[in-house]
Order: structure tokens, then C-alpha cells, then sequence
């Protein structure tokens, strides 16, 4: 099969001059960077103020992921049914009042590992329904060759907030302690609810199908099958899930690492994991250079198996000068793992019918996401087993061999994907 040649660059306006688009980036910019707050948070509550053990700290990265396993097929569906433009909204507003329960309890002297645990379950379900609705609500917004670059700048902004929230949360715990650092977090969800009510783009209608209506559960069957039947599609999301796994074992640990093995402080802690994330806000500041120069279909594999290896710096990581080793391979880690989303984000949502974007875009997440809590569980009982160190091992080289998925699939023969590539390639 011949390589297909690059497609030209079109004359449309510069997203930086689309108000509505601005409105939805400036506000998750906002609230993304207040939701990196949390997971700094509840772990450093946990261990400081709960005197949680490690897998009890793993138990609890893991809740904030298991919605995706318990709720992400049924959110496809009623993604697909209702207005997102409005779901996304009340998403952000019950999350702000959630969260805010925190500080409350901290304050009454009630705070228990049980409560942050169920915020961290209550806000992650709530976190499905936004993200689903979100990935099918942009391609309604900009025109379809305006997604590499939209994608590319959404994908900046969940770096960049990578980058700031650990960083800010660090130095919030540091000057008024961790409950009232929460604060921000429910804050920023407002602020991108408020961002959200100013988009004046109309959105289409659901697509009502022709014929008797389906059941939920076909509905949500549908979405599934699409993905699991199709020749490329399945090899990316067992890429990903591959990715996940493994790197939350190692994600999950990062802060008992930090403050139990190398003794740093909350801010240090802060300072060091802002250092990784800066190669994700690189990387989709770079995304649609990368994927004109080195092709839309091969950087899709080619991304994270280059940016893998490098990751093994992590677990090398010691006291003194060595602890740049955290950052740096981080930084390597993000930097792929940014340029692979952007790539495989725009494949998914120009095959996809848009009728039935909502509900690939949840059964991916059901997949790729649900294996995060997973990971996060047996990153807990490695640590508890074999201690931290061997465990962030274990976790950086199984990430790095995710890409092997993609590298053995149809995209390998491939420079770019065809620009007429559709839902008619499933086999």
C-alpha cells in the first residue's frame, strides 16, 4: 500500500480567533488546573492527616478512576440523547458543590477516609459524563480540519495544568493545608461552568434513529461493537488501556515515593511533579507540526513507543541531584503520551459517525479508563509487597511496550490517515 501524501493546509481562521472555542479553552484551562489540585490533595489529606497506609492511598487513586468501569457505557448513551453543551454544565456545577465538602468537614472536625473516598467515587462519575460529553461536543464546535489543532491545544491545556496543579497545590497545602486547597479545585469547576453558559454555537440536535427505538442496552452495545469490530480502532485502544495500566501503578505511588522514600516536602513534591508534566504541554504545542512532518497515521505508534524508554528515569530518581530523574522522565512520558492522545483523539472522532460519537467515545473510555483504577490497585499492593521503587519499575517499562499494539496494525503501512477514511473500514 502506498503512502498517502499529506494533506494541504486549509484557509480557515485561526482558532485563537473562534469566541466560542476560546470560551471552552480558557474555561477547562481554569477548571483543569483546578482539578489537578484534588488528586495532589486527597492522597497528601490521606497520608498526613489520616495516617493512611499505601494501599489505602491506592484505594483511593483508584476510586477516582472506577467510575469509568462502573458508568462510562451508560454515559455514551445518555451523552448521545441529550444536549452536551448543558450535561457539561451541571457536570461542573455538582462537582464544585462536592468537592467543596472537603473543607466543610475538615473544618467541623469530621474529615474521614471514608468521606474522601467517596468524593473521590461521586466526583470521577461525574467526571465521565463531562469527558464524554466533551470529546463529542468539540467536533461540533470547529470545523473538522480544525480538529488536529483544536485537539492539539486541549491536549496543551491538560499539560499545562499537569504542570501548574501540583505546583499550585503544593504551595496552597504549604500556606492553608490541604481541606482548605479545595477550595480552588470547586472554584475552577464555576469558573469553567460560567465559560460553558457564555458559548453561543449552536449545537444539533440528537440524532433520533429511523425506525423503533433501540434499548439502552443496544444502544450502549453499539458503541462497543463499533470499536471492538474495527481493524485499527481496537489495536489503539489496547494500546492505551496498555498505557494505563501500568503507568497509574507507577502514577498511584508517586507521592509515598516522594515524601516516604525521599522525604520531600509537600512543596518540594509539588515543584518536582510540575517538572514531568511540561513535556505533555510541549508535546500538543507540537502535535500538528509533528503529525504534518511526521505523518498523522505513524505518529499515532510511533509516539509512544520513542517516548517510553526514556521514562525509565523515574525509578532511578535518589536524594540530591538525582531527583531530576523523576522530572525528567516524566517529561519524556507526557510529552508522548500528548502527541499519541492528540493523534488517536482526531482518528476516533473523524471515523466516527457523528450519531454514535457519544457512545465510542464512552465505550473507549470504559476501556481505556477502566484499567486506571486497576493500576492503581495493584500499584498499592506491589508497594505494600514489594516496596516503591521495584514497583515504579514495573509500571514505566510496561507503559513503554504499549505501543506495540499499534506499531503490529494496518497504521504501520500508513504515512497519514486518508482523508476520506470512514466508518466504511470496519471489517
Amino acid at each position: 500500500m502506498t503512502e498517502a501524501e499529506p494533506a494541504a493546509d486549509t484557509a480557515r481562521p485561526s482558532l485563537l480567533r473562534h469566541r466560542d472555542f476560546m470560551l471552552l479553552w480558557s474555561g477547562q484551562t481554569v477548571s483543569e488546573v483546578g482539578s489537578m489540585i484534588t488528586p495532589f490533595v486527597l492522597p497528601f489529606l490521606a497520608i498526613t492527616a489520616l495516617d493512611a497506609s499505601n494501599f489505602e492511598v491506592g484505594l483511593l487513586t483508584a476510586l477516582g478512576t472506577l467510575a469509568f468501569l462502573l458508568v462510562a457505557l451508560p454515559a455514551g448513551v445518555v451523552v448521545d440523547r441529550v444536549a452536551r453543551h448543558r450535561l457539561m454544565m451541571w457536570c461542573d456545577l455538582v462537582r464544585a458543590a462536592v468537592i467543596a465538602t472537603v473543607p466543610v468537614a475538615w473544618y467541623l472536625d469530621t474529615l474521614t477516609l471514608t468521606h474522601l473516598c467517596a468524593v473521590a467515587l461521586v466526583t470521577g462519575s461525574l467526571t465521565v459524563f463531562f469527558d464524554v460529553a466533551y470529546q463529542s461536543y468539540v467536533p461540533a464546535l470547529v470545523a473538522k480540519e480544525q480538529l488536529i489543532d483544536a485537539n492539539g491545544k486541549l491536549g496543551t491545556t491538560s499539560s499545562a495544568a499537569a504542570t501548574l496543579g501540583p505546583t499550585v497545590a503544593g504551595v496552597l497545602v504549604a500556606a492553608i493545608g490541604g481541606a482548605r486547597a479545595l477550595v480552588a479545585d470547586a472554584m475552577s469547576f464555576l469558573v469553567s461552568a460560567v465559560s460553558l453558559f457564555l458559548i453561543r454555537t449552536p449545537e444539533p440536535k440528537p440524532a433520533r434513529p429511523d425506525g423503533p427505538r433501540t434499548t439502552f442496552r443496544e444502544q450502549m452495545s453499539e458503541g462497543l461493537g463499533f470499536v471492538v469490530r474495527h481493524p485499527v480502532l481496537r489495536r489503539i485502544v489496547a494500546c492505551t488501556a496498555t498505557v494505563n495500566l501500568f503507568s497509574h501503578m507507577a502514577s498511584a505511588m508517586e507521592i509515598p515515593f516522594l515524601v516516604r522514600e525521599l522525604g520531600l516536602s509537600s512543596s518540594q513534591a509539588g515543584l518536582l511533579l510540575a517538572l514531568g508534566p511540561v513535556g505533555g504541554v510541549l508535546g500538543g504545542l507540537l502535535a500538528g507540526r509533528l503529525a504534518r512532518r511526521v505523518g498523522s497515521a505513524r505518529i499515532i505508534w510511533l509516539a509512544p513507543l520513542a517516548c517510553g524508554v526514556p521514562s525509565y528515569l523515574v525509578p532511578l530518581a535518589y536524594n540530591g541531584w538525582r531527583v531530576v530523574f523523576f522530572g525528567i522522565g516524566w517529561f519524556a512520558f507526557t510529552f508522548g503520551a500528548i502527541v499519541y492522545n492528540t493523534a488517536q483523539v482526531t482518528y476516533r472522532q473523524q471515523l466516527c459517525p457523528p450519531e454514535l460519537l457519544g457512545r465510542m467515545n464512552a465505550a473507549v473510555r470504559w476501556i481505556v479508563w477502566g484499567t486506571i483504577p486497576l493500576g492503581a490497585l495493584v500499584g498499592g499492593a506491589l508497594a505494600t509487597w514489594i516496596g516503591l521503587r521495584p514497583t515504579l519499575w514495573v509500571g514505566v517499562v510496561g507503559a513503554s511496550l504499549g505501543g506495540l499494539w499499534v506499531l503490529f496494525s494496518p497504521l504501520r503501512r500508513l504515512r497519514d490517515v486518508p482523508p476520506d477514511h470512514t466508518a466504511a473500514a470496519v471489517s
